[in-house]
């Protein structure tokens, strides 16, 4: 059967893109936050994942203000980055799988999240910018891909509670496909940044730590944080944290950290990674 063995997080704005497309990895004020994925980087090419599913928030490619479903997921075998104004140079196709994926949204909605499927979709850099993180070296991406766009965007939004939640259905239903496949889920965005109005800039340290600290290993004290209490604390966009949050309700109850690192600023965000496996294994 397919099996999740393990789960990252990682911001995924633009910058990054554009600091990796210009060869920017060891300048001085990128050196030390690209240092933080090596151990990553090095976990993925010793385990192998067939799969990588990303969560992450579309900024307007694929859903735009008049139309943002709470929960999208991919389910085709091709999906294509686009040009968003940023200047970060259009990638390759990344793979799909639509049998796999298919399933997926079935057993979801069999559990009662009502899910958005798209048989086209395109991908923002809220997922290309974690898969070159995490494969930026390689001459093509050696992973099929399962993008899971949650609306942090347009309000009224979803909570850190279901998000974990809707992680724990999403490890039931990934558990459920009977064919072998090894399964690695990204939860992306984040940590505290806002882009706009009087408290532009917005960085908070203490708190992205206690963020991180929680989600391995009291994810119940981020279901009890209201999306007031985030957004208070981290910034407007400082939202996107409760994506981690499918990321961990994937995982077991209890989960081995095998990396963890936070770099401030990357641009005007904190950005965090955490490399955890299941405690059972």
């Amino acid at each position: 059967m397919a099996k999740i063995i393990g789960g990252i997080t990682t911001s995924h704005i633009p910058a990054i893109g554009n600091a990796m497309a210009n060869k920017q990895e060891n300048d001085p004020y990128w050196q030390r936050f690209f240092a933080g994925y090596e151990p990553v980087k090095q976990w993925l090419a010793e385990v192998k994942p067939d799969l990588a599913i990303i969560v992450y928030n579309d900024h307007g490619l694929n859903f735009f203000l008049n139309q943002v479903p709470t929960f999208a997921m991919g389910c085709a075998d091709e999906y294509r980055n686009a040009d968003e104004g940023w200047g970060i140079p259009e990638m390759p196709p990344f793979k799909g799988d639509a049998p796999f994926s298919w399933h997926v949204a079935e057993s979801l909605i069999n559990q009662g999240v009502d899910m958005c499927t798209c048989q086209e979709m395109l991908v923002d850099h809220g997922f290309t910018v974690p898969m070159a993180l995490m494969w930026r070296d390689l001459p093509e991406w050696p992973v099929k891909t399962l993008p899971f766009a949650v609306n942090t965007v347009q309000h009224p939004l979803t909570s850190a509670k279901r998000c974990y939640e809707v992680g724990k259905a999403l490890r039931t239903a990934v558990e459920s496909y009977p064919e072998d496949m090894k399964v690695v889920i990204i939860g992306t965005g984040g940590l505290s940044h806002q882009l706009q109005g009087e408290r532009s800039g917005l960085i908070d340290v203490e708190y992205d730590i206690q963020c991180m600290d929680a989600i391995v290993n009291n994810p119940e004290w981020m279901c009890s944080q209201s999306n007031t209490d985030i957004m208070e604390k981290a910034g407007t966009e400082g939202i996107e944290v409760i994506m981690w949050m499918v990321m961990r309700g994937a995982l077991s109850d209890k989960v081995n950290v095998l990396h963890k690192h936070y770099h401030a600023p990357i641009s005007n965000t904190g950005a965090g990674v955490l490399l955890l496996t299941n405690s059972e294994e």
